[in-house]
């Protein structure tokens, strides 16, 4: 039987690679051959083998080993107050009012000054009028490394907020010095995505949130802020004009099918194009030229259109397969910061892949929001199999803590703590 761990790595490979396939079919163009007869271009099993995105696939790959692999339990023991047994440690009487801040506050200020890359001219990289990327020269490369910095900030967040979640535990159920310094950071990086990329703003600002609540934050604490919340959201469309338009597009798309409500319309039609059986892998005729941002965003709508409702199954089958397994790692974890991380991980990747499934199918407005490990996108697809390595690596070092009737073999032990008592049983 596949332990969780494992069903993770399985459904990431399977993702990984449907992901490679149908971006290389969204990538084709039809072009003449020279000759008496015109002929369509063919997409060859060669050129997948040796496209771009099978390298970016490889680099993910590797990624999520070494990941996987890792001490995660030692290094969790380096991030939290926890001692040997895994329990946290009681509180001072009089705790530092800034303790466990100045750690976090100097990652957030990396993470700004990392994300504002974007606006600084030769280092930059514009695409479609937004600054979202940028460029690092590798020698030898004929084009330069594209870099996503938010999806950079999307993980290291998810980590922060559980670190903070576990450094100050004693005080997060208190609003003002437990969770207004979490919003702060939160909001801070949120709020600078939010400029150039709504969707990635809003996506990263649930997750970080989701994990503060984990760790002990009260829900009506956040209640609170949801008025200012959707206040400043609702000023994130006002004063962008495009995002009204993309508003109004979900609202009405057959207002305006020729300009705002274009690209609604073209992935609902691709996704109904396919019908039940599909048109068949290679044959989809919306990516030609009709359906933008094919091999990213929109790309399952390419894979509707091709492989019908069992293409459509089965990424949705993967995902819930891989939010499953995660769910159970999540359960047994004894140690809060992996409890925590595992948990920001999963509803990142989660959140994530129902937001852009809402707007592909046309039930959410235009978003620049990526189907995990398939749309198009080597930044993405390295950070988010890395970060299910850490998963991995998590459920595997759960085996050496529990036994055979998958009974916690010490309360809240550790790997070495797990360990000896086996190994004492065993001598016994």
């Amino acid at each position: 039987m596949l332990r969780p761990g494992q069903t993770i790595a399985l459904c990431a490979l399977a993702l990984l690679t449907i992901g490679v396939i149908m971006v290389n079919s969204a990538g084709m163009r039809v072009t003449p051959v020279a000759g008496p007869t015109p002929q369509d271009a063919i997409l060859t099993p060669r050129d997948i083998i040796f496209s771009r995105p099978t390298a970016y696939m490889g680099m993910a790959v590797i990624a999520m080993a070494a990941a996987a692999f890792l001490p995660i339990r030692r290094l969790a023991r380096s991030f939290d107050k926890a001692g040997p047994d895994g329990l946290l440690r009681e509180p001072p009487a009089r705790p530092d009012p800034f303790a466990g801040l100045v750690g976090p506050g100097i990652i957030i200020a990396g993470l700004l000054i990392l994300m504002a890359l974007v606006y600084v001219p030769g280092v930059s990289r514009v695409k479609n009028g937004s600054h979202r990327w940028i460029s690092l020269p590798i020698p030898g490369l004929s084009d330069a490394l594209s870099v996503q910095p938010s999806e950079i900030a999307k993980w290291v967040l998810i980590g922060l907020a559980a670190w903070y979640g576990i450094t100050r535990a004693s005080v997060l159920h208190k609003f003002w010095r437990g969770l207004v310094p979490a919003l702060i950071g939160v909001g801070a990086v949120a709020g600078f995505i939010v400029l150039e990329d709504l969707g990635t703003g809003v996506l990263i600002a649930c997750a970080a949130c989701f994990v503060l609540v984990a760790a002990g934050a009260r829900i009506w604490q956040f209640a609170m802020m949801v008025p200012a919340a959707a206040a400043l959201l609702a000023a994130a469309v006002i004063t962008s004009p495009y995002r009204v338009k993309r508003l109004t597009a979900f609202l009405d798309p057959y207002a305006d099918p020729e300009k705002t409500g274009y690209h609604m319309i073209q992935s609902m039609l691709a996704v109904h194009g396919g019908e039940g059986p599909g048109r068949g892998l290679g044959h989809g005729l919306q990516k030609f030229g009709y359906l933008p941002e094919d091999k990213t965003d929109f790309l399952f709508a390419v894979i509707c259109e091709e492989l019908g409702i069992a293409g459509a199954a089965i990424i949705i089958a993967l995902f819930i397969g891989l939010i499953w397994a995660g769910y159970l790692i999540v359960k047994r974890e004894p140690r809060p910061i992996l409890k925590l991380f595992v948990s920001g991980v999963i509803v990142t990747v989660g959140l994530q892949a129902l937001i852009n499934l809402a707007v592909v199918t046309g039930l959410g407005p235009t978003k620049g929001i990526a189907l995990p490990l398939v749309s198009s996108g080597g930044t993405g697809w390295i950070l988010t199999a890395f970060c299910l390595g850490l998963v991995i690596a998590v459920d595997r070092t759960q085996a050496h803590l529990f036994d055979s009737r998958h009974v916690l073999i010490e309360p809240r032990g550790d790997v070495q703590a797990a360990s000896a008592a086996v190994e004492s049983a065993q001598v016994a």
